[in-house]
């Protein structure tokens, strides 16, 4: 078995935490003044956590690990999400149907925990699987 970095670590507690829904844990894993960039913009951990929240309640995301790659003080990993619309999400209705893509994030560590985090998925297959256009 090969000794997985610090980075990774935290990396695959991020997404441990998110699959969970367990959002407390979850703030905890990025620096108080965390970059959060995404599909809606950037901001805060605060700023993202509404959005987290949504993608995991009302679209049930999953996130499996394909590929994760680091260099240096960033972590950069390949998922592939799943989910299925169970509630209203966003101002889009709740359509039953199920949804998988590739979404790629990017982190970069400072002192072992998350000072920037950028993701990078395709909304539009999303909308078109669920339904939504």
């Amino acid at each position: 078995m090969t000794d997985i970095s610090a980075g990774k670590r935290v990396v695959l507690s991020y997404v441990e935490a998110m699959n969970a829904g367990d959002f407390e844990r979850l703030a905890t894993l990025f620096s108080p003044d965390a970059a959060i960039h995404g599909v809606v913009g950037k901001g805060s951990v605060e700023f993202a956590m509404p959005v987290w929240k949504d993608l995991h309640g009302a679209l049930r995301m999953h996130l499996d690990v394909q590929e994760m790659v680091e260099e240096g003080d960033s972590v950069v990993v390949r998922f592939r999400e799943t989910g299925t619309s169970v509630a209203p999400f966003r101002g889009f209705p709740a359509t039953g149907k199920s949804f998988e893509l590739t979404a790629i994030e990017w982190f970069t560590l400072e002192e072992g925990r998350i000072a920037s985090r950028h993701g990078v998925r395709d909304g539009a297959s999303q909308a078109r699987q669920l339904g939504w256009v």
